[in-house]
């Protein structure tokens, strides 16, 4: 076989857009793929738990559908049903990649694959072995649960978010190792579902990554929904054990004290390692940290001819993240002038409830950075369109530059606050200043006002009502 173009190997956002825009430049791309297109993000992740968080967010609505003058009998949850429209959505999804990825000409192989060489790949099927060369490749391999040693996921009583996605029955309760992105949507989800929760977070706040004041909201909200939050709390694997209800294990609290925990189902949910073993890097001369792929600005590895995209080379392990770093890469090998991948400009989203979305430097960030920095923060409770919604929860923080008017970060906990946060991206991708967000006219009643107010908080005193 001649040698292709590009070998990508990974079928997950990164990958197939990655494939798909080679091929659209007019390079011959073959992608590999062992298991199904779309990765973790359509068969385990991003699109299975939104379903799941859909009907939670449908279940809080109905319950409260008295303050809206609706009278209705309390609503019963068919977990059957739920997990039956999870898989008609992921499969609806799945077969429209396949056809994308089929229309796109790409070569797809379905196969492990190892490096020999940075110019050789060995693809192994089920009737033997095959040896391809390209002239550049692309690695897209992803990510998977992290293990923590001593709590080894077994699928029914201690389980990693994989395998929480096919639990046949809910449980009564349920303690969560981890208050990541993924910790806080399961722990959101269940108890809107009715199941007793416990988070347990190992740092001084949960959803460690965002900004302070949402972390802050955030816990309050989920304790005032009845769940336990326990932050500076450090789960002890030697104390596991399994118990006729289910698992019993030990946490050290900030205080140096122990906590016993006992729950149904226990969820490790404390990140996501990189998927590199077996790959054949070292053959390769590929760099790795922490199994992770070592990337410059371009995507590129420590070989030139090598790229490394999304979840696997340990930047922001989202979904849209990969999906921009394999387009950027992938033109970068056609010569084409793009956009470089700015991690300052790509929003980040956690579905709970209230959502979470933020783009940028957390307050704290822009200090250490050495940044004047100036706050403008403008509640959903007096915003017109979350009342009206019955979503009066959260907040739009805008941190901003004080000396340059620029705008640093922007951090929201609200009700969709996912689609609120495209147009603060194009704003960074545009270079808006503050002042322009200040003036941008916004439709009335609208969650987006909310935008435009906390960009004249952080200009000039608000305005009072």
């Amino acid at each position: 076989m001649d040698p292709f173009d590009v070998i990508v190997i990974g079928g997950g956002w990164g990958g197939y857009t990655a494939a798909v825009t080679a091929q659209g430049h007019g390079l011959r791309t073959a992608l590999i793929e062992r298991d199904k297109l779309g990765g973790t993000c359509l068969h385990h992740g991003c699109i299975p738990t939104k379903v799941l968080l859909q009907t939670a967010d449908m279940l809080a609505a109905t319950r409260n559908a008295a303050e809206f003058g609706i009278g209705l009998p309390a609503p019963t949850l068919d977990y059957a049903r739920v997990r039956e429209r999870k898989t008609q959505v992921v499969e609806q999804l799945y077969k429209g990649l396949q056809g994308l990825v089929r229309t796109s000409k790409v070569t797809q192989i379905a196969a492990d694959a190892r490096l020999e060489s940075p110019a050789g790949v060995v693809v192994r099927t089920a009737s033997g072995e095959e040896a391809l060369e390209t002239k550049q490749l692309i690695i897209a391999t992803g990510s998977r649960p992290r293990v923590l040693p001593g709590l080894e996921p077994d699928g029914v009583t201690v389980l990693d978010s994989d395998q929480m996605l096919e639990i046949e029955r809910l449980p009564g309760s349920i303690i969560i190792l981890g208050s990541g992105a993924v910790g806080v949507e399961f722990a959101s989800c269940y108890a809107d579902y009715g199941v007793a929760v416990t988070l347990v977070e190992m740092l001084p706040l949960i959803v460690p990554l965002d900004d302070k004041d949402v972390s802050v909201g955030l816990a309050r909200g989920f304790v005032k929904r009845g769940m336990t939050v326990l932050t500076g709390a450090r789960a002890l694997p030697e104390t596991l054990e399994r118990t006729e209800g289910g698992v019993r294990i030990q946490v050290e609290e900030k205080d140096g004290g122990r906590r016993q925990l006992d729950a149904e189902m226990l969820l490790v949910a404390i990140g996501r390692a990189p998927v590199t073993d077996g790959l054949g890097l070292d053959r390769a001369g590929v760099t790795l940290e922490r199994g992770f792929v070592t990337v410059d600005a371009r995507m590129r590895s420590s070989v030139a001819t090598i790229y490394a995209v999304g979840d696997v080379n340990g930047g922001l392990q989202l979904a849209h993240v990969a999906a921009a770093e394999g387009a950027y890469a992938a033109d970068i090998i056609a010569g084409v002038a793009s956009v470089p991948v700015n991690f300052n400009r790509l929003p980040r989203t956690t579905y709970c409830r209230p959502q979470i979305a933020s783009i940028g430097m957390t307050e704290d960030e822009a200090k250490a950075a050495g940044k004047a920095v100036k706050v403008g923060r403008a509640h959903l409770r007096v915003n017109g369109k979350a009342l009206i919604a019955g979503e009066p929860e959260g907040f739009v923080k805008l941190v901003a530059d004080a000396d340059r008017g620029d705008v640093l970060g922007v951090h929201i906990l609200g009700h969709q606050a996912s689609e609120l946060i495209a147009e603060v991206a194009l704003g960074q991708l545009l270079d808006a200043a503050v002042w322009e967000l200040a003036r941008t006219v916004y439709p009335h009643p609208t969650l987006s006002e909310a935008i435009g107010e906390a960009a004249r908080a952080a200009e000039r005193p608000p305005l009072r009502l």
